[in-house]
């Protein structure tokens, strides 16, 4: 049995987070950094809103699009150039993640309409429901799991082509499935209790409580990693 090397994640990292909360814990990178504690030659970093290009699709094994403190409705130039990255991502069947901010963008790329969230500000620990137990990156979670949220916009219409997996009280779009290889959440896998409360305003609560039993959100982040890596292959005997 022998393993292919392996190609870097990128992590695309859409703006920049509020001075005080890079100088408490960092830019958003760190955050999956340590959520999947990925070591230096696991991931490249992009960041297209200072100009860098994006990667080529046959030189990282996946992606994942970060959160952002912009609005996709800005349509800022970086935020369009990575929306037709992200279409020819699709289109080359690369593993894509978006997360929040990444999570809109892939559905306003690819024909989805991204709006003001009509219920308001959606922030805190949040109960979603699942609606499709037969795809396989849902196999194992529970009908109700929780997950750390904070978000103004949201998807408001998915894309055409895109299945809705699952569902807040306040947001009907939490997981969209685009392909077998991509899919977005509007949740915060990467996020702690730290990372939430340091991520909103002073005297702000984050209308959350201390996570019960396992951290589902955390898991499926895992598992899209575990998706990006070489499978072994099985030598046949006598090679």
């Amino acid at each position: 049995m022998t393993h292919t090397r392996a190609l870097p994640l990128a992590l695309i990292q859409l703006e920049v987070p509020p001075p005080q909360v890079v100088a408490q814990i960092g830019e958003q990178p760190v955050w999956f950094i340590d959520a999947l504690q990925l070591q230096p030659e696991d991931y490249v970093i992009v960041r297209p809103h200072l100009g860098e290009e994006l990667p080529a699709f046959d030189r990282v094994s996946g992606s994942i699009l970060s959160g952002s403190w912009a609005m996709v409705t800005d349509h800022a130039d970086w935020s369009e150039r990575t929306a037709a990255w992200i279409r020819g991502a699709l289109e080359a069947e690369l593993p894509l993640l978006g997360v929040c901010y990444g999570h809109q963008l892939m559905a306003y790329a690819l024909g989805g309409k991204v709006g003001d969230n009509p219920n308001g500000w959606e922030r805190g620990l949040k109960t979603l429901t699942h609606t499709a137990s037969d795809d396989p990156w849902l196999a194992t979670l529970p009908g109700e799991f929780q997950a750390w949220l904070s978000h103004r916009q949201s998807v408001i219409t998915p894309p055409s082509q895109a299945e809705v997996l699952a569902r807040s009280e306040l947001d009907g779009c939490q997981i969209l499935r685009y392909s077998p290889q991509a899919l977005s959440v509007q949740f915060h896998p990467e996020f702690t209790r730290e990372i939430m409360t340091t991520c909103l305003p002073e005297g702000v609560s984050d209308d959350g409580a201390q996570v019960a039993g396992e951290d589902w959100s955390r898991e499926l982040l895992q598992r899209f990693w575990q998706q990006t890596r070489p499978q072994p292959r099985v030598q046949a005997q006598g090679a």
